[in-house]
C-alpha cells in the first residue's frame, strides 16, 4: 500500500473570541508608577474572561497520495486557509496532527516568505536556501524562474516595489520551481491575469505528473475541475465531502446557493412592467433534485418553478422564460406554447414548471428574463434580468475537456468522423459510367 504523501489526523483548530492579546498598553506616566500598574492589570486580568471560542476546524481527517492533486473548496470561512497554513507549519493544531512526507512549497498570501527588502534575485536563493537546496541547485533553476515570472527587467528591485502582479509571479513561480515534494497553493492566484493562471495551471499539472503532490484551493470551479481527480469540501470548519471532483463540487455549488439568489418575487420585482393586474409571482431555480439553486454546471438539468400571483384571476396563461448574458442580449427562449406538454393554469393550479433537461451554456453568468398573457404572443406582464445564475464549467463532452467561455455561448453536441474515401471513390465512379 503506498504511503500518503500528507495525512491530515483529526485537525481541529479554536481561537479565543474576546481574550486579551499581549501586554495592554500603557504611557510614559504608567511606566513611571509601575507597581501601582502592575496591581490594576492584575485586577483587570482577573476581571477579564474569554468570550468564547471559535473553531475554525473541527476533526477533519484524510489522506493525500503521492503525486496527487487535490482541491479544497467551500465558503469563506469554511476553514481552507486555516487548513493550509497548519500543513505549512504557519500555525500549530489545537487537536489532531498533520504528517507530511517531502519539502513542502507554500504560496498562501501575495508576499508569504519574501523579504520586501531584497530584490527579486536574492529572494529566488533565501527562498531556495529556506528549502533546504544548495546555491548551486538554486542557480540550476534560476534562468526557468525567471522566464516563467516574467521579471527580467527587475531582478535586482526590491520586491516592495513590486506590482501586486508582479510579486505573485515570481512568488508562484520560485515556490513551482525548487522542487518542493508537496505544493500547496492558496487563492493568490486570482491577482494575475488570465494567461498567467492558465500557465500556473499547466505548471502545477507539471508538477503532479512528475510525482510531487498539489493541494489548490480556489473559488474558480473551472480551474478545479480541470486540474483535480479529488476534492475536499469544507463546511463551517467540518470535512463536509472527500471525493470525486465533479460530485464535490456539485455539493459546494448547491450548499452554495442562497434562498436570494435562487428565487424572487417578481410581482413585486423592480424591473417588472405591467399594465394589469400582476400574472407573475414567485419564480425559484432548482436543480434536478428539487433543491433551490443560482449555480449549476454545464450540462446539468435546471427546473424553472413559477408561482402565479395571488391577485392573477382565474384563467388560462401563457408562458416564457429568456435567457440573457451580461450584456442583455437575448441567447435563447422557451414558452408554453412550444411545447405539447402544458395544460394552461385553472382555479386548481397556481404553480408550474419548466424543466430544461440539459443547460447547454457555457460557463457564465446568466440573466432570466419572464413573460405572461392571456394568449400565444399576447404578453401583459413583464419581468426583465428577474434572477441571475451561474454556469460553471464540467466534463460536458465527456473527454475531460472542459469547455471554456471564450469558446461561445452555446455548448453543442457534434459527432466528427473520417469518410470512408473508398466509398466515395466507388460512387463517384458509378456516377460517372
Amino acid at each position: 500500500m503506498t504511503t500518503p504523501a500528507i495525512e491530515i489526523a483529526g485537525i481541529s483548530k479554536s481561537y479565543e473570541l474576546g481574550a486579551s492579546v499581549g501586554a495592554p498598553y500603557r504611557t510614559l506616566r504608567d511606566s513611571i508608577s509601575a507597581a501601582a500598574s502592575r496591581l490594576s492589570r492584575r485586577q483587570r486580568d482577573r476581571q477579564e474572561t474569554s468570550k468564547g471560542s471559535f473553531w475554525a476546524l473541527r476533526d477533519v481527517s484524510f489522506d493525500i497520495q503521492p503525486g496527487e492533486v487535490i482541491g479544497i473548496i467551500g465558503r469563506n470561512g469554511a476553514g481552507k486557509s486555516t487548513l493550509l497554513k497548519i500543513l505549512s507549519r504557519i500555525v500549530e493544531p489545537t487537536e489532531g496532527y498533520a504528517k507530511i512526507r517531502g519539502r513542502v512549497g507554500s504560496l498562501l498570501e501575495v508576499g508569504t516568505g519574501f523579504h520586501h527588502e531584497l530584490t527579486g534575485r536574492e529572494n529566488i536563493y533565501l527562498n531556495g536556501a529556506i528549502l533546504g537546496m544548495s546555491r548551486r541547485e538554486i542557480t540550476a533553476r534560476f534562468d526557468a524562474i525567471v522566464d516563467f515570472a516574467g521579471v527580467e527587467r527587475f531582478l535586482d528591485t526590491p520586491v516592495k516595489r513590486y506590482s501586486s502582479g508582479m510579486f505573485v509571479r515570481l512568488a508562484f513561480a520560485v515556490a513551482s520551481h525548487l522542487d518542493p515534494e508537496v505544493l500547496i497553493v492558496d487563492e493568490v492566484l486570482a491577482v494575475g491575469d488570465a494567461a498567467f493562471q492558465q500557465k500556473c495551471l499547466n505548471r502545477m499539472g507539471e508538477v503532479s505528473r512528475s510525482g510531487r503532490t498539489v493541494l489548490l484551493v480556489s473559488h474558480n470551479m473551472a480551474s478545479i475541475m480541470n486540474l483535480c481527480r479529488r476534492v475536499a469540501v469544507l463546511e463551517r470548519g467540518e470535512l463536509d465531502f472527500i471525493g470525486a471532483t465533479e460530485e464535490g463540487v456539485r455539493r459546494y455549488l448547491q450548499r452554495s446557493a442562497t434562498s436570494t439568489g435562487s428565487a424572487a418575487d417578481l410581482a413585486q420585482h423592480p424591473n417588472r412592467r405591467t399594465g394589469c393586474t400582476p400574472l407573475l409571482g414567485k419564480v425559484t431555480l432548482r436543480n434536478s433534485l428539487g433543491a433551490p439553486m443560482d449555480q449549476f454546471l454545464c450540462g446539468e438539468p435546471l427546473i424553472v418553478e413559477l408561482e402565479l400571483a395571488s391577485s392573477a384571476p382565474p384563467g388560462e396563461y401563457h408562458f416564457a422564460v429568456g435567457v440573457d448574458d451580461t450584456l442583455g442580449q437575448r441567447l435563447t427562449t422557451t414558452a408554453t406554447y412550444l411545447t405539447e406538454t402544458f395544460a394552461g393554469p385553472d382555479r386548481a393550479v397556481r404553480k408550474i414548471q419548466c424543466r430544461i433537461d440539459e443547460l447547454c451554456l457555457a460557463p457564465g453568468r446568466y440573466s432570466l428574463s419572464f413573460n405572461a398573457g392571456p394568449r400565444e404572443w399576447v404578453w401583459t406582464d413583464f419581468v426583465e434580468q428577474a434572477l441571475w445564475l451561474d454556469v460553471h464549467a464540467s466534463d460536458f463532452y465527456g473527454n475531460g475537456r472542459l469547455p471554456k467561455s471564450e469558446w461561445g455561448a452555446f455548448l453543442v453536441r457534434s459527432d466528427w468522423s473520417i469518410p470512408d474515401e473508398n466509398a466515395v471513390c466507388d460512387s463517384t465512379h458509378e456516377a460517372a459510367n
